[in-house]
C-alpha cells in the first residue's frame, strides 16, 4: 500500500497482477484514493493496491547514475547524476541503504533519511532540480 501523498504525477510505482507477478507503471494521475494509468486494468487502481518499488542499484544505473571511479578519487560507492554544468545530485549504497549526500566544504556530507524506494527518489531529484527522473532503457 501506498499513501496518496506519497506519489505525484511520474512516479513509478508497482501492482501485483492477476498471476500475482510484481507490474511497475508509471503514475498518471491521482484523484480520490486512485491511481490512474492507461495500461492499468480499467485504466486505474485504489492506492491500497498500489506498492512502492524498492530501490536498487540497477534502478540508480537505469537512472543515469554514475559509479564513482577511484582513478580520480572519487568513492566507488557513491552514484551521482549531474543535472546542470555545476550541480549534481549524489546517492551513497552502503550496508543496504541509499543515503542522498552533498558537496560540503569539507567533503561529501549525508544528508536526509536513506531512500527505500524509487518515488522516494524520483520525488527528492525532482525538489533539488525540478526535473523529472526517468529511466533510460
Amino acid at each position: 500500500m501506498i499513501l496518496e501523498s506519497d506519489i505525484r504525477i511520474g512516479n513509478y510505482v508497482s501492482y501485483f497482477d492477476y498471476n500475482m507477478e510484481e507490474a511497475i507503471f508509471a503514475v498518471e494521475g491521482i484523484l480520490a484514493g486512485y491511481v490512474y494509468n492507461t495500461g492499468l486494468p480499467r485504466s486505474k487502481l485504489p492506492c491500497e493496491k498500489v506498492n512502492p518499488v524498492m530501490l536498487d542499484l540497477d534502478f540508480l544505473l537505469r537512472f543515469g547514475f554514475i559509479k564513482g571511479d577511484p582513478d580520480y578519487g572519487e568513492d566507488v560507492n557513491t552514484y551521482s547524476l549531474k543535472y546542470n554544468r555545476l550541480h549534481s545530485v549524489h546517492i551513497k549504497y552502503e550496508n543496504g541503504c541509499f543515503q542522498p549526500f552533498t558537496d560540503a566544504p569539507g567533503g561529501m556530507t549525508p544528508y536526509g533519511r536513506p531512500l527505500a524506494h524509487v518515488h522516494q527518489l524520483q520525488n527528492l531529484f525532482h525538489a533539488l532540480t525540478r526535473d523529472e527522473l526517468s529511466l533510460f532503457e
